[in-house]
């Protein structure tokens, strides 16, 4: 018995000896596998607050609206991945990404949301009424002074329109009156997509600065400026795309002969001119890719501008003599009236006129001498004063092919007389527009004498009209009179002359007046010149030759030759150049 105790006494402790070790690496195998499934617990969520950004981003771009609780959700999950960074690594790229990425994309979509909001509320709140006004505080529209919309010119509108009549009707030869309606319509909308345009850029440039103060309270100095970089991309570049698509407007309408279009890039221009300090100061910082954005719209616009002038210049010296485009009257051709027009837009936009043709010509077309301090200049740091020079000489070009233009006009008049109207009237017509606005101080930087030879110019063609009265007034000239001897009687030959000199000039100053009624002179002061100084003449020739031959027997129906008194010629005379007489 004592044998078969100490027998399973020493194989129970062989067992022993055998199962313990075996249990105790089993209990260490199990200790590792939940160390194991902790760390990989904790690794998991660790490694959540690296997908923080991604797992957020959709729904923070799309913020609050409509579901609150699952943004709060998000907001809180970033909260933790940042708490959880800054504890344990503050300095980590995570963190910064989770600062960074975040914050640009939710800064940067609402600042693409301002712009956009904006230019639609601009949309809305100008087709309405005309005056924009704040949607964060409607009710108190009428109460609150809102900010004069941007000035633009006050013909700028009917410029538009009476270019587009002659873009269609002047230089393609072809009447476009059916067109003119819709077009009309298509102007406004394109005064408000510029009003708009020029405030979202201002727009843009407050709320980049007011970003950049937010954003250096919140993100760390070393990554602000590639932070906010990445913040204004989307909202710079839509606006950048736009003002590319309004070149791209311009360069079409170009290739039309649209040059209403065109003046809509003259006041964006000079916005995103006097607009470039602010942006240059608010983009310092950035890449060079984006501080390069503005500078490449605005040179884009200047060579646009610069080819839209030449091009304008070019068909006012090709428009065609077209006998159907020529007013019958002799008035004032829409060419003339048109160029002037244009011309006159220039006036509100001097300096971006004149830059725009010293950025592209520097002064070669023109032969302008440059001052050697504005040779080593950048082409958009010309002074006023060449950019002003610039501009004088091309509007004395436009002037010149106008000139030359307007001769070649007056040929399809058969009647020199009717073509000497025409000129006259034109050529008055540029002198006073010229004096009525500053275009006449801004010819003369470069053509001192030019306000001089308008006037030489309008009054040859006086005298040229003047010449066609001779073939009235030369039948009863004293030159042309043969000598008759008082108290003798007259011979039939004699009588006959007389009797042809009374129905010559009948006959003249009726044909006369009957085709010169129906022309026109619009400047009432010229036209009762014109009158005055014509009937002055043929009233003392007339009345000459009524006072020696009017009681001279040379026939037995006095009444039938004698037909006008000296005042009745007079009063037909004053009939002249009027329908309504």
């Amino acid at each position: 018995m004592v044998s078969i105790l100490s027998s399973f006494e020493s194989r129970l402790m062989k067992l022993e000896n055998s199962i313990i070790p075996v249990h105790k690496q089993t209990e260490n195998l199990q200790r590792l596998q939940e160390n194991v499934e902790k760390t990989l617990s904790c690794l998991d969520h660790v490694i959540s607050y690296y997908h923080v950004a991604s797992d957020t981003e959709k729904i923070i771009r799309e913020g609050p609206t409509g579901r609150l609780e699952e943004y709060l959700g998000s907001m809180a999950k970033i909260q933790k991945a940042v708490e959880y960074f800054q504890d344990n690594s503050p300095d980590s790229p995570e963190l910064n990404k989770v600062f960074m990425n975040v914050y640009y994309q939710i800064r940067s979509s609402q600042l693409d949301r301002s712009i956009k909001g904006l230019k639609e509320h601009f949309h809305k709140s100008s087709s309405s009424s005309g005056v924009p006004y704040s949607p964060a505080i409607p009710n108190k529209r009428k109460d609150t002074p809102t900010k004069k919309p941007v000035k633009r010119p006050g013909t700028i509108r009917k410029a538009q329109n009476l270019l587009k009549q002659y873009s269609q009707h002047g230089l393609d030869g072809k009447k476009g009156g059916s067109n003119l309606i819709p077009l009309e319509g298509r102007d406004d909308m394109l005064d408000v997509e510029t009003d708009a345009y020029i405030h979202c850029v201002s727009a843009f440039v407050k709320l980049a600065q007011s970003e950049y103060q937010l954003l250096a309270d919140i993100i760390p100095e070393h990554h602000q400026k590639k932070t906010f970089d990445s913040l204004i991309q989307d909202a710079l570049d839509g606006l950048m795309l736009e003002g590319e698509n309004i070149v791209s407007a311009a360069r079409k309408a170009i290739v039309r002969h649209d040059f209403s279009t065109v003046l809509t890039v003259f006041p964006i221009l000079r916005h995103l001119k006097q607009t470039k300090p602010e942006f240059d100061q608010v983009l310092q910082g950035t890449a060079a890719s984006t501080k390069n954005k503005l500078p490449g719209l605005i040179t884009s616009m200047e060579t646009i501008g610069a080819k839209a002038l030449e091009d304008f210049a070019d068909n006012i010296k090709n428009d065609p003599d077209k006998e159907y485009n020529m007013p019958k009257d002799g008035t004032v051709h829409e060419l003339t009236s048109n160029a002037i027009l244009f011309l006159q837009q220039l006036l509100d936009f001097q300096e971006t006129a004149g830059a725009m043709l010293a950025s592209q010509v520097l002064g070669d077309t023109y032969n302008i001498p440059l001052d050697p301090r504005e040779t080593s200049s950048s082409a958009t740091s010309y002074s006023s004063e060449f950019s002003k020079r610039l501009l004088s000489t091309y509007i004395c070009k436009v002037l010149g092919n106008l000139q030359l233009n307007l001769l070649s006009k007056s040929k399809v008049y058969e009647d020199p007389a009717l073509s000497a109207i025409f000129l006259h009237n034109n050529y008055n017509y540029i002198l006073k527009s010229l004096e009525k606005s500053e275009l006449i101080q801004l010819v003369a930087v470069t053509q001192k004498t030019a306000e001089r030879s308008y006037r030489e110019h309008i009054e040859q063609q006086i005298q040229t009209y003047q010449r066609s009265w001779l073939k009235v007034t030369d039948y009863i000239a004293e030159k042309n009179l043969p000598v008759f001897q008082p108290g003798v009687k007259l011979r039939d030959k004699e009588r006959q002359i007389i009797k042809e000199r009374f129905k010559g000039f009948n006959d003249g100053l009726e044909e006369l007046c009957k085709i010169q009624k129906a022309w026109a002179i619009p400047d009432t002061e010229q036209r009762d010149r014109i009158r005055q100084a014509q009937k002055t003449i043929v009233k003392e020739t007339y009345g000459a030759f009524l006072q020696k031959f009017g009681s001279v027997p040379f026939t037995k129906n006095p009444e039938k030759y004698i037909k006008y008194g000296v005042e009745q010629v007079g009063d037909m005379i004053d009939r002249l150049f009027d329908t309504s007489a």
